[in-house]
């Protein structure tokens, strides 16, 4: 018998509890799927399943036995799968979520020229900044910035997320630049209030010492685009990702503050539910934005 066949049957009955049921998805008859799980055994040489008239139940041994075949039978349509689809058309429609301002600064170039070379893809971009469930809501893959929780998803890196502080020239001109802890800790800020600490900066001294940076803050905005605006007006010093401040940086529009001190480093991912399974138009689109954004990202490139 084919050996991959009994696997599957065997599989599909333990699953079931029942070698009918078993037998109907694979269109045989139960005798025949017993046959199946009986020749598993006797090249086995031990009793994978006990049988009553009722329902089946696995030994101890046809527990391991069964994880294994499960295992190897997934194993076995990834390799098909993956076969076909060197056969096939990126097509559908990719569902994606973002972080509202990463989407809006950094996605609509990103996303065109993918399609440009996929133009059987259509993609859906929702940017949002609340915790989506992916599953729940049908979404493909999302975007995500930081530290993940444990979860079952899939994540795979796609660039660094840099702090910087920063201001306008025009504002460290009228206020002079800040040089030390003290001087950051005067200065009028403006903050992320959605941060996970939002009235809290770090920065680690060049003798290993971190710093918070805490105190009042002269602006707070639930979205650093904003921060970016007002810190280009030359509304005080603000704190974020270099992914919304480094390309004003590299302008000359924004001053990079405390040159010698090292900020907190996240890391941006592209997370999706399952490393099986997983259609050719999103495995496509994961691989395009590892190769846009991975290495040093293009908010990077041009002033560290």
């Amino acid at each position: 018998m084919d050996r991959l066949t009994s696997m599957a049957v065997f599989v599909a009955a333990a699953e079931d509890g029942s070698l009918s049921s078993a037998a109907r998805r694979f269109g045989l008859s139960a005798s025949m799927a017993g046959k199946h799980v009986s020749s598993i055994e006797a090249d086995l040489g031990v009793r994978l399943m006990q049988r009553s008239t009722r329902k089946l139940h696995l030994t101890e041994l046809g527990r391991g036995y069964y994880a294994r075949c499960k295992r190897i039978l997934e194993e076995y349509e990834d390799a098909k799968r993956e076969a076909g689809d060197a056969q096939q058309l990126v097509q559908g429609t990719l569902r994606v979520a973002a972080p509202i301002t990463f989407g809006a600064m950094h996605m609509g170039e990103v996303v065109a020229s993918y399609m440009d070379q996929h133009p059987r893809v259509g993609v859906e971009i929702m940017l949002n900044d609340r915790y989506i469930d992916l599953l729940a809501e049908g979404v493909d893959m999302a975007i995500r910035i930081g530290r993940l929780a444990d979860s079952d998803l899939v994540a795979r890196r796609l660039a660094p997320c840099r702090m910087v502080i920063c201001a306008a020239p025009g504002f460290l001109e009228r206020h002079g630049v800040p040089r030390t802890i003290e001087d950051l800790r005067r200065a009028p800020r403006l903050a992320f209030s959605e941060a996970i600490s939002s009235g809290d900066w770090s920065l680690t001294d060049p003798d290993g010492q971190t710093h918070v940076i805490d105190g009042p803050i002269r602006m707070a905005a639930n979205n650093t685009q904003m921060l970016l605006a007002a810190a280009l007006a030359g509304g005080g010093v603000t704190y974020g990702p270099s992914f919304v401040f480094g390309e004003a940086i590299a302008r000359g529009d924004l001053v990079a503050l405390m040159p010698d001190h090292e900020t907190a480093q996240l890391t941006i991912h592209a997370v999706y539910p399952s490393k099986r399974h997983v259609s050719l138009k999103l495995r496509s689109f994961v691989e395009h934005l590892i190769a846009r954004f991975g290495g040093m990202p293009p908010w990077d490139r041009h002033w560290r």
